[in-house]
């Protein structure tokens, strides 16, 4: 086979370095012209061209993973790195950043659960990684900023798109999503199989690869343009041709393709089975990377194409690997020699014996049964995909690669079951696994074991690692950082709103000027420079809503009281004591609440939702005292409490409910033990409360704004990145819904507080586009505090 039928891509150059499969490749920023490959054998390499311009030389190779190395990424140059950094992902779960001159990393990132699979950087510094438990998570610099979740099986291929806090991620679920600010924006349905790789077109446009032998080009939007067809396996990589929508793919059916004007313009055979991955260089031309070890360049360029032998010796070995097109799928077993069918007309020699047969292209594993006298089927041997177990590492089995896959039917009529194994792995304990998972007989042990290392005989490998478990657990759960080292928050600044109030009247119609306070309208902060100090952030204290009108609470809880069903009626005794409940949270009388008066409110939160408001709305300023505070939000107590005030935030349910429970958990930022539960659950809590976002009600938007200041108050204490990244990815989303100025207003100063004093979440700010998404409030005519306050934001950004 000629290398170039039917196109102009020719040889460049072959590149001997690596000891294994090349897994992946990546356009290199540093020195101009090259690239850097990463590899089974556990090791980058870094390429430059040579003085020739034909080949590539090895400039230095980069080690610090304990296993296979699956992916790589350049992160653009900064200021402290103008060379830029290189990021590979491992089998041994972790991601080594190097520089381009240290064959040591220069740290190692870790949280995954599973192999990283897949890497992307983006702009200020961020870098997305994929991986094998399902998960995508966003890193900065050396720290995880956010995890990802909602695909249900390994995350393949993950890209950061041009426009700002986009993401896409691909999936063995067979489905890619689109991420905006950390949450899943979209999802495209549409391949069969596994999704193995995705590339950019535009800000508009993307490709993506799969295990169906296909090619899609998507509309962000959620539409799938086109479908491509061409290759007849898996298809595991996929790079774009720079400024124009032609790309390159390369896959298990031993090929890379070019494709031009959505056509499959060239196909180049290489004499390895699988063709891992490749990226196109600035200069047009392809490097691919296959399971022989071995780069090869290819080119359209005259003057860079190898020389008459170089061409010659590669058709060559392309014509040797290309007579047997049946690979060797049992190891050392040539499936060529394997008799046919007619082999089971002999009897078997022993029980348990195995024996392997060839039908047409199929090879079937039986075993003797002395009992039965006959040959049992035990199995398909699939290769899957016709891989040399020499490549290892090619069959998926629920979206995870083994060395492996067998299929076992365990008798001849009910249904055959998926076996996937390692060839590190001991054989008893995985087919005790396997029985114990398909709920088989036990008695079955020995067989399956056995057939198991009949048919692996001589493999082995050279790590030893059972990393390759199927956890699906969802890992990288937020864990908030413990906040009891927090200090307390005393009187908060009291922001006008709550009960009754209407936003419009009172405290918004004062225009603040100077050193008007913002929340109050009142001139607190009477200084010569107010108008340029920055009044507003880092803020200090919880906001809390503290207006009320005992009167009328008391008088809708009475009136709601008569109307309701027996089981939830409340005695005059009752209704007397919540009234002193009120009078003593209220600061109207100088008692302390009583166990006996929580008890009794406890039974009003608990009334069906279509009454339960005013009752919520006494929660809401009790919770306030310290008393009310530390009973509700105890160790004992707080879980109940906080599942109360979570139901009540679901969107479907009443918006009144929805604008008092968030008004409570606003509230119980006021003491110690609030905010230390506040921060325990901040990550349930935040991510049922911005559901609430869908109303468009402006005093719910106000409310969820303000728990969203009270936690970046906190956050601006303990520090926690997970908990900063968590909050500006709410406020980011938040701010894409909300129209109210106040509610605006209260997450810039949300913003700032996060922001202050810490370059990290500058820089995810930036990431995540929070500076275009404030730019237009900075020109806001009223309330003046809103243009102020985004100023001072926008200064920091």
């Amino acid at each position: 086979a000629m290398a170039g039928d039917g196109g102009t891509f020719r040889l460049r150059c072959s590149l001997l370095g690596h000891g294994q499969d090349v897994r992946g490749l990546t356009r290199g920023l540093f020195p101009g012209g090259g690239f850097v490959s990463v590899s089974r054998d556990r090791t980058a390499r870094l390429w430059a061209p040579d003085g020739l311009n034909r080949s590539f030389t090895e400039m230095h190779c980069m080690s610090g993973h304990s296993n296979f190395v699956s992916c790589v990424c350049v992160i653009p140059a900064s200021d402290l790195y103008p060379r830029g950094l290189i990021a590979t992902g491992g089998n041994d779960h972790n991601i080594c950043i190097f520089t381009v001159d240290n064959p040591a990393p220069l740290y190692v990132l870790k949280g995954h659960k599973n192999t990283v699979c897949s890497l992307s950087s983006g702009k200020f510094g961020t870098l997305l990684s994929g991986s094998w438990d399902t998960t995508a998570k966003v890193w900065l610099n050396d720290r995880c900023m956010m995890t990802l979740q909602g695909h249900t099986a390994a995350i393949w291929a993950v890209k950061i798109l041009p426009e700002q806090g986009l993401m896409l991620t691909g999936s063995a679920d067979k489905t890619i999503k689109l991420w905006k600010a950390g949450r899943c924006e979209r999802t495209f349905t549409g391949h069969e199989d596994c999704v193995r790789g995705l590339a950019i077109l535009s800000e508009m446009e993307f490709l993506s690869c799969a295990n169906d032998a296909s090619v899609r080009r998507w509309q962000i939007s959620g539409e799938c343009l086109q479908v491509y067809y061409g290759h007849t396996n898996y298809i595991y990589s996929i790079s774009v041709f720079p400024q124009c929508k032609d790309f390159v793919t390369t896959g298990e059916d031993r090929s890379l393709r070019i494709w031009k004007q959505g056509e499959c313009a060239q196909t180049i055979r290489l004499p390895a089975q699988s063709v891992w991955c490749c990226c196109v260089l600035d200069n047009g031309d392809i490097v691919v990377g296959a399971s022989d070890g071995i780069i090869r360049v290819f080119t359209e360029s005259l003057e860079r194409t190898a020389s008459a032998e170089e061409i010659q010796a590669f058709e060559n070995e392309l014509s040797q690997a290309s007579i047997d097109p049946k690979t060797g799928d049992l190891g050392d077993i040539n499936a060529d020699d394997l008799p046919g069918r007619e082999h089971l007309k002999e009897p078997g020699t022993r029980d348990g014996q195995t024996r392997l047969i060839k039908d047409k292209e199929k090879v079937e594993a039986y075993q003797w049964s002395v009992s039965e006298g006959r040959w049992i089927k035990i199995g398909d041997v699939v290769g899957s995909s016709g891989a040399t177990q020499q490549t290892s590492g090619k069959v998926l089995f629920e979206g995870k690669e083994y060395d492996y896959v067998f299929t076992i039917d365990v008798n001849e009529n009910g249904p055959s079951y998926k076996l996937p194994y390692n060839i590190t792995e001991d054989p008893w304990l995985t087919a005790y696994n396997f029985l114990q998972k398909n709920d088989l007989n036990p008695m079955f042990l020995d067989q399956v074991a056995k057939f198991i290392m009949d048919n692996t005989k001589g493999q082995t490998l050279l790590s030893t690692s059972n990393q390759f478990s199927d956890p699906f657990t969802g890992a990288g759960r937020y864990v908030p950082g413990s906040s009891s080292g927090s200090s307390i928050v005393s009187g908060a600044d009291p922001f006008t709103g709550a009960g009754r109030y209407v936003p419009g009247s009172a405290s918004n119609a004062v225009t603040p000027v100077g050193g008007v306070d913002p929340y109050t309208g009142m001139g607190a902060y009477q200084s010569a420079a107010a108008k340029v100090e920055n009044i507003y952030f880092p803020k200090k204290d919880a906001v809390t809503f503290d207006q009320a009108n005992p009167t009328q609470i008391l008088g809708k809880l009475k009136e709601l009281n008569g109307s309701a069903a027996e089981e939830h009626k409340l005695t005059e005794d009752d209704l007397i004591i919540l009234e002193k409940l009120l009078s003593a949270t209220c600061n109207t009388s100088a008692e302390t609440p009583t166990a006996q008066q929580l008890q009794t409110l406890w039974r009003a939160v608990n009334w069906p939702e279509d009454i339960v408001f005013p009752a919520l709305d006494i929660l809401r300023l009790s919770v306030r005292h310290p008393t009310v505070n530390e009973n509700f939000c105890s160790e004992k107590e707080h879980v109940q409490f906080i599942i109360l005030l979570l139901k009540f935030l679901n969107p479907k349910g009443k918006q009144a409910n929805q604008l008092l429970a968030l008004r409570a958990l606003c509230n119980c930022f006021v003491s110690h033990a609030g905010q230390k539960i506040m921060m325990e659950q901040r990550d349930e809590i935040m991510t049922q409360a911005i559901e609430t976002k869908s109303g468009n009600n402006k005093n719910i938007h106000i409310a969820l704004a303000t728990l969203t200041l009270n936690y970046a108050v906190c956050l601006h204490k303990v520090n926690s990145v997970e908990g900063k990244a968590q909050c500006l990815s709410v406020i980011s989303t938040v701010m894409e819904v909300v129209q109210d100025l106040e509610a605006i207003f209260r997450l810039l100063v949300a913003l700032g507080t996060l922001i202050s004093g810490d370059t990290n979440a500058v820089q995810l700010a930036k990431s995540l586009g929070v500076d275009s998404q404030i730019k237009k409030y900075a020109s806001v005519s009223e309330p003046a505090k809103v243009k102020e306050c985004c100023r001072f934001v926008l200064n920091l950004l």
